[in-house]
This record gives C-alpha cells, sequence and structure tokens, in this order.
C-alpha cells in the first residue's frame, strides 16, 4: 500500500510533533488528520502556514506563562490551616482532601485551583505541617505548607 508524506501542523500522538514530515495512509491523511487542521501535504504553502502557526503558539505560551508566573507571585509564600476533626487529637477522623485544601486556599488567597494543579502527599490523616505544590504548568511550581490542627472537637477517653 503506498503511503503519502504530510507535515504536522500540531502534535498527534503516536505520530509526531509539529512540523513533522511524516509518511502515512492516504485514507489516514484525507479522513482524518488534514480534515482537523492536524496536517497538511508537505508543501512549501504548507511550511509556511506552520512558520506562522508557531510564532502564535509561542506568543500564547510566553503569555501564559508571565499570567502564571504572576499567579505565582500572588501564592508565593501560601500556609493554609485546615481545622479537622479527630479521634485523639492527633489522629484524624477520615482525612483532609485536596478539595478541602483547594478551598483553604481559595478562602486565604481568592484564588480558584482546580485538583489537578495541586500536588500533595498522600492522604493526609493526622495533625501536623505538611509540604505541598501547586502547579500552574508552563514550568512554574509554587510550593507551600499545609497545617492540618484539631478542631477541638476530640473526645478524648480518660
Amino acid at each position: 500500500m503506498a503511503h503519502i508524506e504530510v507535515m504536522l501542523m500540531d502534535d498527534v500522538a503516536k505520530l509526531g510533533k509539529a512540523g513533522d514530515i511524516v509518511k502515512v495512509a492516504p485514507g489516514y491523511a484525507r479522513n482524518a488528520l488534514i480534515p482537523q487542521g492536524l496536517a497538511a501535504f508537505a508543501t512549501e504553502a504548507a511550511k509556511r502556514r506552520l512558520a506562522k502557526l508557531e510564532a502564535e503558539r509561542a506568543a500564547k505560551r510566553a503569555e501564559l506563562k508571565a499570567a502564571a508566573e504572576a499567579l505565582a507571585s500572588k501564592l508565593s509564600g501560601l500556609k493554609v490551616t485546615v481545622n479537622a476533626k479527630t479521634v485523639d487529637g492527633t489522629k484524624l477522623y477520615g482525612s483532609v482532601s485536596a478539595t478541602d485544601i483547594l478551598a483553604a486556599v481559595q478562602a486565604d488567597r481568592g484564588v480558584e485551583l482546580t485538583r489537578s494543579q495541586l500536588i500533595m502527599p498522600d492522604a493526609l490523616k493526622e495533625v501536623g505541617t505538611f509540604d505541598a505544590k501547586i502547579d500552574l504548568g508552563y514550568g512554574v511550581a509554587v510550593p507551600f505548607k499545609i497545617w492540618i490542627a484539631d478542631d477541638g472537637t476530640a473526645e478524648v477517653a480518660e
């Protein structure tokens, strides 16, 4: 079966990165890659179009990275405290979830983050201080501290 050469206009999983010239089946190029704007026939016009797209993407990445760095400066020095019920004053009744931490960050700094941006230790199940990170993308990450405190409702057996 004959293959044709196309130039990728965007990254395509298991095929290549933007700008690569790859050989694919004609049907795949005609029915999937070209209509979705992921590839074009490898011509000089396509190469010029790709160069223009890359310049636009680089400008957009720079803009998004600047926004991430601005948000990182707003979040620098972040320390959040989460009050939780404990069984005996140290061991939590349940655990502190990412949702609890994100709510504490929003209450403290007014910044709404997604769960996927939060990098923290596994389940937090005891009172103490923990290190975590907020990944803002584009190589920008903000370390912060989580303090888990007893909310004072523990019934200690005497």
